[in-house]
């Protein structure tokens, strides 16, 4: 593995490794250290998924109930006590963990962040995978594709930096967050997801992926210090940023500015690069519109074409109402009404075929959405 390739990878998930070694281990396919010699990626898996399972737990107890819904109860520096309601009684609390989800429950959410589908999914979003050593015949299976092996990737490289660290548990639980990022998986409570909305228009804009660089930002950063790029300004209160703090850089294409955000964390420096560009692009005029959305719109594809507006947010699902007449030779006329529930405005179209009438209300439709709030057709 080159120079380069380590430094990316190390820089994705947030980790710096001593011994990189371990990091091409836990890239290192059984297939194909049979051909060439040396250790493979399976025991660093067993330990990453022990990891991962910790983690994961862990996460979900001390998450605020913002999100999934479960708060802490218990504090070993507090020595407050709740009033803790039954259907018969209440009665005092001191010093306890209580949940909004059952054990059942919480095994069903811990599945959702660990399984197979996620992890692969994540190691995708991190551009991880072409970074695997297979043999040959692996290579020619295209066995990198499958998320199985992406899966047991997503657990080497948490075994890797479990061995490296010496199961330092802070620098796992942030490895753990950076490369998992559950709050994107687990967020259901309606606020903007900045790492996520990141992630999708570096893929729709470039087929890329966002790339980061994690620092200590140290006592060298001030909100005087020179920055070729777009800093996220810092208060008279941050002026010095403490060494407990982090950085971190963002860059999403070649032609745009390098983004630096700080936080306490690196998995909250990385939120906050994120928000910070987001901000940038949507002032800019860069991010993307509902006109953007469709390539070539046109009649024969404009139902689907108004569905997937519809899938990404854009409106509800259209609604297509027929009536059927008869002309008076006795031959069908089929009037097709398109309506969306947050638009003002209907269309319809009267034709023998009652495809070819949805095809035409939906194709109006279509031209009215995308030159909405603009007065400017945007198709022909």
């Amino acid at each position: 593995m080159e120079q380069n390739d380590l430094i990316f990878i190390q820089n994705q998930i947030g980790y710096t490794f001593n011994n990189f070694n371990l990091l091409q281990q836990a890239f290192t396919r059984r297939s194909y250290s049979v051909e060439n010699g040396g250790e493979n990626n399976e025991v660093l898996e067993f330990i990453g998924d022990k990891v991962l399972d910790l983690f994961a737990v862990k996460f979900l107890i001390t998450k605020n109930s913002n999100s999934v819904g479960l708060y802490k109860k218990f504090d070993p520096n507090l020595k407050n006590s709740w009033l803790y309601e039954t259907e018969s009684k209440t009665f005092p609390v001191e010093n306890v963990l209580i949940s909004n989800y059952s054990e059942s429950e919480l095994t069903e959410i811990k599945k959702l962040l660990v399984q197979k589908k996620t992890l692969a999914s994540r190691i995708d979003d991190l551009g991880l995978s072409n970074y695997l050593l297979m043999g040959h015949g692996d290579i020619i299976q295209n066995i990198g594709a499958e998320n199985s092996v992406k899966e047991d990737l997503f657990e080497a490289i948490l075994g890797a930096i479990a061995i490296d660290c010496n199961w330092n548990m802070e620098k796992l639980q942030n490895a753990v967050e950076i490369m998992l990022s559950p709050d994107s998986i687990l967020n259901d409570d309606n606020t903007e997801d900045y790492i996520l909305l990141i992630q999708e228009w570096s893929y729709r804009k470039s087929n890329g992926i966002p790339l980061y660089h994690f620092e200590e930002s140290g006592y060298q950063i001030t909100q005087y210090s020179p920055f070729d790029g777009i800093s996220q300004p810092l208060g008279l209160q941050d002026e010095l940023i403490h060494k407990t703090k982090y950085h971190c850089l963002l860059k999403i294409a070649d032609d745009l500015p390098i983004f630096r955000a700080f936080g306490q964390s690196q998995t909250e420096a990385r939120k906050n690069v994120c928000k910070l560009a987001y901000e940038f692009l949507c002032k800019e005029g860069y991010w993307f519109s509902i006109r953007d959305e469709i390539d070539n719109p046109n009649k024969d594809n404009a139902i689907n074409q108004l569905e997937t507006l519809a899938r990404r947010g854009y409106f509800s699902i259209p609604i297509y109402d027929f009536e059927l007449t008869y002309d008076k030779d006795g031959n069908p006329i089929w009037n097709c009404i398109c309506s969306i529930a947050e638009k003002n405005k209907s269309f319809s179209a009267k034709l023998s075929s009652k495809k070819e009438a949805k095809k035409s209300a939906a194709f109006q439709m279509l031209q009215y959405v995308l030159c909405d709030c603009e007065g400017v057709l945007m198709v022909q």
